[in-house]
C-alpha cells in the first residue's frame, strides 16, 4: 500500500489511474446523502458516480463496478495494473475494499492524511459541483440525482479545462483531443493569413489613394 503527497510523474493515458472520493448533501426531511465518484486522472472525465445513503466499502466497490463496466475493463485483461487513488476514509482502508481491489487486480494508493491536495482533481470536481448544486433547493433524492446527472454531463462534455489545453474531459477521454487541437491550429493559421491579406490590401489601397 502506497501513500503519497502527490505524484511526481503525471499520468500519460486514460485508465492509468482513477481518483475516487465521497462528498455529501443534505436534503431536508430526508437526511444526508453521499456522492461516490470515480474520476479518470488523465482526462478528468467522470467515469461513474452513485448517490448513496452510506459511505461503506460496498458503495465504493459498486461505483468501481460501474466504472469498470463503462470502460469495458471488466471484459479485458489489461497489461498495466490500474491504480486507484483515494484518501484514508474508513471505507477506503477497509479489508472489504482491499479484497475487492485484489480480486480486480487494481493497485491502491492513499493520500497522506490531512493532505487533500493529493486528490486535487476530484476535490476541484466536488467544489465545482457543489458551487452549482447548493444554490438550488431539492425536496426529494430523485431531484438531486437528476441534477447531479445533468451537471456530470455538462462537466464531461461542455466544460473546457485550461489544464487540458482548453479541451473537455470527454475530448481527451475519447481520444479526439489531438484532432481538435490540429483543427484549431488550422483555423488560427487561416485567420492570420486572412488578416495579413486584409492588412496588405488596405496598405495598397491607401498607397493608391495617396498617389
Amino acid at each position: 500500500m502506497q501513500a503519497a503527497d502527490k505524484f511526481q510523474q503525471p499520468t500519460s493515458r486514460i485508465n492509468e489511474m482513477w481518483q475516487t472520493d465521497f462528498t455529501y448533501f443534505k436534503i431536508t426531511g430526508w437526511g444526508w446523502y453521499y456522492l461516490s465518484t470515480v474520476l479518470d486522472d488523465y482526462s478528468r472525465f467522470i467515469i461513474a458516480w452513485r448517490l448513496c445513503v452510506t459511505m461503506s466499502a460496498y458503495d465504493v466497490s459498486d461505483t468501481l463496478d460501474d466504472a469498470l463496466r463503462f470502460t469495458g475493463l471488466d471484459q479485458v485483461k489489461i497489461k498495466h495494473k490500474l491504480r486507484l487513488l483515494s484518501d484514508n476514509g474508513p471505507s477506503y482502508i477497509s479489508s472489504e475494499l482491499a479484497h475487492y481491489l485484489e480480486k480486480q487486480n487494481m493497485a491502491h494508493t492513499r493520500g497522506k492524511p490531512y493532505h487533500p491536495q493529493t486528490q486535487g482533481k476530484i476535490e476541484r470536481w466536488h467544489r465545482s459541483l457543489k458551487n452549482q448544486i447548493l444554490l438550488e433547493n431539492f425536496y426529494f433524492p430523485g431531484e438531486l440525482q437528476d441534477r447531479i446527472r445533468q451537471f456530470v454531463d455538462y462537466y464531461n462534455h461542455e466544460r473546457y479545462h485550461e489544464s487540458l489545453n482548453n479541451l473537455t474531459p470527454a475530448d481527451v477521454f475519447y481520444g479526439r483531443g489531438q484532432f481538435i487541437l490540429e483543427e484549431r491550429e488550422k483555423i488560427k493559421q487561416r485567420t492570420l493569413a486572412t488578416r495579413r491579406q486584409m492588412y496588405y490590401a488596405s496598405q495598397l489601397n491607401n498607397s493608391n489613394l495617396m498617389s
